[in-house]
């Protein structure tokens, strides 16, 4: 595991249970549950929370397929990794290539929104301003150490969760005080007769994208104690934590403000539903924690990027000396934290729809072929095929590569256009690699049952 300029440099395993829940908490953002919610709740035609329900489901098959492919291959390559290493090399250069979009633009999207809202309450200070101020602190605190990272995301998402609990307390007093429908009890947000399930599943997808992060936990496993036991624990706890919160909210919320024709903006819609619940004051605090949600976002997400480089870089499918470098100071890959800061910057020119479609491709493609490879490791090279095997190693998985499989075919026309251009970049690339897929991609540890960093692969 040696950096490309610091030979006997590693990733460091200090990172416990409760750090890597936070981290991929503080990735996901709980609070971005408020800037779908106007967009979401009208497509469902008031049934989000059942829409929640299934995307939990969906999202849990998804964390059960991480967490047996970290089992067997603990590594900071997550993605990039269970597919190079139960599938081919090439395949999983292909998910590498493909999951940074997710990875690499999250920062970018966050420091997009930390200009909008700063401009908008500071409409003199300059826009580039805000966006060099965003993407300087989240790459110093990278560069630190992720025990920095972690303790800094841990201290951001306390307020989120604070606030979150807040909207949800204030929405029961409200109720209790005969606002919106006047009673804790309802099954409209789950189950209305008049509404069809085609119009709940339509929304699925986008639910969707408030869960990535869950993942990105997944990067840290060299730097995490007993990460065959600690990841697959923390990333159900986090999509768990994640869906009773997102449900919760969107529970109250619709039952607390029942009119959903009156919203002036569904992007918006938020702000209205917390001048109704809390007054302005409430608004500006959820801007506030808005943008330090943004914050511990960034920092999680440059943080997962930069790990994916980095064992990218290791293993010579991009060039070593660069990718592959460790700071000796902080033990942190510097060179690809730099890269992902100057990726961010360009918050400058690309606008929202662009950076999402990005986002959502790069990540339920990742999460297709993730499911696929516990099919590919677990039910087709180590020949688990008996009794129960054949619920956990092939039933399970393909229902979560079915869904997640569905959704990405179901992104919109620019998420598959741009998501497409860039697939066919990494395509190109490795045919400049392989030479024409006539020689393999170098592989540093070998893959399927070979013996992997002093474990074998066919660990549980």
């Amino acid at each position: 595991m040696n950096g490309g300029q610091g030979q006997g440099i590693s990733l460091q395993g200090s990172l416990r249970l409760g750090h890597v829940v936070f981290f991929g908490l503080a990735f996901l953002a709980p609070i971005s549950i408020f800037s779908i919610y106007g967009v979401a709740i009208q497509s469902s035609k008031g049934m989000i929370a059942s829409a929640y329900v299934i995307a939990s489901i969906v999202m849990l098959f998804t964390a059960y397929s991480y967490g047996l492919l970290v089992k067997a291959f603990p590594t900071a390559g997550a993605a990039y990794s269970f597919a190079q290493k139960s599938m081919n090399s090439q395949v999983g250069f292909i998910v590498g290539w493909t999951i940074l979009l997710d990875y690499m633009f999250c920062p970018l999207i966050s420091a997009l929104f930390f200009g909008i809202f700063a401009t908008s309450y500071f409409p003199d200070v300059p826009f580039y301003v805000f966006i060099l101020l965003f993407v300087s602190v989240i790459t110093i605190v990278n560069v630190l150490g992720i025990k920095i990272v972690a303790n800094f995301n841990a201290l951001l998402l306390t307020f989120q969760i604070i606030f979150c609990l807040s909207f949800i307390v204030i929405s029961i007093k409200g109720l209790l005080d005969g606002k919106g429908m006047g009673t804790l009890i309802s099954t409209l947000p789950f189950f209305d007769p008049n509404v069809k399930l085609a119009s709940v599943l339509s929304i699925v997808p986008l639910l969707s994208f408030t869960y990535l992060g869950f993942d990105a936990v997944t990067t840290l496993a060299e730097e995490t104690e007993n990460p065959r036991k600690t990841l697959p624990k923390a990333m159900f706890l986090i999509t768990i934590i994640a869906s009773l919160l997102f449900i919760a909210i969107s529970y109250f919320a619709q039952l607390v403000y029942t009119d959903l024709n009156s919203f002036i903006d569904p992007e918006s819609a938020a702000m209205q539903i917390f001048a109704y619940v809390g007054g302005n004051i409430f608004v500006s605090i959820f801007v506030a924690i808005w943008s330090t949600a943004g914050l511990a976002s960034a920092v999680a997400s440059s943080s997962s990027a930069a790990r994916v480089l980095y064992v990218m870089g290791r293993e010579h499918v991009l060039p070593n000396k660069f990718f592959g470098y460790l700071s000796p100071k902080y033990h942190t890959p510097v060179f690809n934290l730099l890269l992902v800061a100057v990726v961010a910057l360009g918050a400058l020119v690309l606008d929202v729809l662009t950076v999402t479609s990005f986002i959502n491709f790069g990540a339920l493609f990742a999460f297709t072929m993730v499911n696929l490879s516990v099919i590919s490791h677990y039910f087709i090279r180590l020949k688990k095929r008996k009794g129960k095997d054949m619920i956990l190693y092939l039933v399970l998985p393909l229902i979560g590569a079915f869904f997640t499989g569905l959704f990405l075919i179901k992104l919109d026309i620019h998420s598959l256009l741009l998501g497409g251009l860039w697939l066919t970049s990494g395509l190109i690339y490795l045919i400049f690699l392989t030479k024409m897929f006539s020689q393999p991609l170098p592989d540093l540890y070998g893959s399927g049952n070979e013996t992997w960093m002093g474990a074998t692969a066919s660990s549980e």
